[in-house]
């Protein structure tokens, strides 16, 4: 029986002193597989159950068990969030469907696992920007190797490298079947590095993680999968959980939506006529953290724009421009719940807040990007001016559920000032990002 916490990376083991512990567990379960007895209840506290059937990820269900649980109350206890999705995927392969789920766990067989992808497994790059985060990114490195994928290569672009810690990592794997190659991008910002990676890339599919990512044996199936969809599919993103739930700051990330998107565990395609605007990315489409773009989609919409994203005083956005314009050149995106991702949600709650209030900026950010990049929108954009208003009228988070207990005012509420502030840092991020490509071209 697979009932696997969430292993720490190294640069994630030190507890602050000042940050209170998290009161969550993490475990997953195989249902296929007799299920564990719970040794202890978490008092106060929540388990995070990720379950699988036969390996593909179906369902998270979060319980409050105060006490032991046996394998059978265990079942007991996760079948009402489990039994939709499970009898689902029962009646599709055309099996009895079962009505619980027993402490021996359900019947096991070959139709319920996800296809098979790897017999005609399209080669597939892999880029990773890291900056100045070695232990994580060898953490990283490590889960790649382990892909249960046959055909792909890792592009680790280092940005603005400050010593050569990173070629030497790099050069360290040399001899390991997995094809890892270093590149080196001088100009400060993910989406910088972003596109030089998608430069040096050789394949026409082109996956993005980040450095602090721990990719599942099968993300990459996962990707795969979603691009068999339709010839049409320009982008494919995942599903994003939490690595670990160690602070109150993640666990309350977490709670906010975390990277999951609101999407659940149902594959799903979205196009520029729906089922969800392309023009109002909330919940967007993916996060950056799990996407990948046909080399052909990214280079029609000029690849991510670098006045966006980590690194520049938007601090973010660049994924959702390229999602929405993606979908906006007649693309489709595929949302692949079975391409899963784990990433590091920030530990402290000075970090939680520096995020959210990034979101703030980042939200009209945005949408000044897509103006620039491409003014016919303004129409529908107008034609959706009643729902955003009544979105920011309820003055919420930008996440979808609602705030949970426990969370600082300050953080409960849109800022209003920064958000009004992200044309203006978005304005200001381009006229920077034009000196800094003026300056690599002396």
């Amino acid at each position: 029986m697979k009932m696997t916490p969430a292993t720490p990376s190294p640069s994630a083991m030190a507890q602050s002193a000042d940050e209170p512990p998290a009161s969550s567990k993490m475990i997953e379960v195989e249902l296929t597989e007799p299920l564990p007895a719970i040794s202890h209840g978490v008092p106060g506290g929540r388990l995070w159950v990720l379950a699988r059937l036969a390996s593909e990820p179906v369902a998270v269900s979060i319980l409050r068990p105060d006490a032991e649980l046996t394998p059978g109350q265990f079942g007991e206890l996760l079948w009402p969030d489990l039994a939709t999705p499970v009898t689902e995927r029962f009646a599709a392969a055309g099996l009895a469907v079962p009505d619980g789920l027993p402490a021996e766990g359900l019947l096991a067989h070959p139709s319920l696992g996800p296809e098979d992808v790897n017999g005609t497994a399209p080669f597939i790059s892999v880029v990773i920007c890291t900056r100045d985060r070695p232990a994580q990114l060898e953490v990283c490195l490590d889960y790649l190797a382990r892909q249960d994928y046959p055909n792909f290569e890792v592009v680790i672009v280092d940005n603005v490298p400050s010593g050569d810690i990173v070629r030497k990592l790099v050069d360290a794997r040399a001899c390991e079947p997995v094809t890892f190659r270093y590149v080196a991008e001088h100009r400060p910002g993910l989406s910088w590095a972003r596109n030089t990676g998608a430069e040096a890339a050789v394949a026409d599919l082109i996956a993005f993680l980040d450095d602090d990512d721990e990719p599942d044996s099968r993300w990459l199936a996962g990707i795969a999968r979603g691009f068999a969809r339709g010839d049409d599919v320009g982008c494919v993103t995942g599903m994003t959980l939490a690595s670990r739930l160690e602070t109150l700051a993640q666990e309350l990330f977490e709670e906010l939506g975390g990277h999951s998107t609101g999407r659940g565990f149902t594959p799903a395609i979205f196009t520029r006529k729906g089922p969800q605007d392309p023009l109002f990315p909330r919940p967007p489409f993916g996060a950056g953290a799990n996407m990948a773009f046909r080399r052909e989609s990214l280079e029609r919409i000029g690849g991510f724009d670098v006045a966006l994203g980590a690194g520049t005083p938007t601090r973010m956005g660049e994924d959702s421009l390229a999602f929405t314009l993606v979908l906006l050149a007649g693309y489709s995106i595929a949302y692949e719940p079975s391409a899963l991702m784990r990433h590091s949600h920030r530990r402290d709650m000075d970090g939680l807040r520096e995020q959210l209030h990034g979101l703030n900026i980042g939200l009209l950010a945005y949408y000044t990007a897509l103006l620039r990049h491409r003014p016919t929108v303004v129409p529908r954009l107008l034609r959706l001016l009643p729902l955003a208003a009544g979105y920011l009228r309820n003055g919420r988070s930008l996440s979808p559920p609602p705030a949970p207990a426990g969370l600082p005012p300050d953080l409960t509420k849109l800022n209003f000032r920064a958000v009004l502030s992200g044309p203006w840092v978005y304005i200001s991020s381009v006229r920077r990002q034009a000196r800094v490509a003026s300056e690599a071209q002396r």
